[in-house]
């Protein structure tokens, strides 16, 4: 399987656990455009962001590490290319909200 198809499952597979979530109630539930998700359920959008599922993550009140750790996921295999880029864009934005986070003047 597929670590996109892997994502799908997980969507609907956690959709389906909260009374049947429709994807147009998650995008809302996201904060997220339903072309997004749509993108991401039709196989799309192949690798999602990171924000993308942190944000879905949070749509089902659950932190990302939470959404992420499932069977299918934590016995996944990833080649070195797909690896290198799945770490490229963890980093890309941690560093981002590490940047904005900075940015930010508390009262």
């Amino acid at each position: 399987m597929e670590y996109s198809e892997m994502l799908i499952n997980r969507i609907k597979d956690l959709c389906r656990q909260r009374g049947g979530i429709t994807i147009h109630r998650l995008a809302k539930m996201s904060s997220l455009r339903q072309s997004t998700l749509d993108n991401i359920i039709r196989g799309n959008t192949k690798d999602p962001r990171v924000s993308t599922l942190h944000r879905i993550a949070l749509g089902f009140n659950m932190t990302l590490t939470e959404f992420l750790d499932f069977p299918e996921l934590n016995d996944y295999a990833f080649d070195e290319d797909e690896e290198e880029s799945q770490s490229a864009a963890v980093l890309k934005y941690h560093k981002k909200t590490e940047n904005s986070a900075s940015d930010t003047v508390l009262p």
